[in-house]
């Protein structure tokens, strides 16, 4: 059976508007979350909230992995008291936001 012409038309600009819409999903505001936030599984509702505005506000990179190192600090402790030990994150948040032009 042959597709309709008015499909065939059809297919070509709704693909194209299908890839658009992925590639900028992205383009929201970034998100803490338990891929890319070490130690999420050991900080409150309110502290995940805290972490993700405090990553968000800032603008200058050097700013971001200070602060980063220091929050890694904190949940490394958190995970040896508790006998447990954390999963490495491959990607830098501050990294991810410096690329998505939000820290200079």
């Amino acid at each position: 059976m042959r597709t309709p012409h008015l499909l065939r038309t059809l297919h070509m600009p709704l693909a194209g508007l299908l890839l658009t819409l992925a590639a900028t999903a992205h383009a929201g505001p970034w998100r803490a979350d338990p891929d890319n936030s070490r130690g999420w599984e050991l900080m409150s509702p309110a502290e995940r909230i805290e972490h993700q505005r405090r990553l968000r506000s800032f603008t200058d990179y050097e700013a971001c992995r200070a602060y980063q190192q220091a929050h890694h600090a904190q949940m490394e402790a958190r995970a040896q008291a508790a006998g447990r030990s954390l999963r490495p994150r491959a990607r830098s948040p501050c990294d991810d936001l410096r690329e998505r032009g939000d820290l200079k």
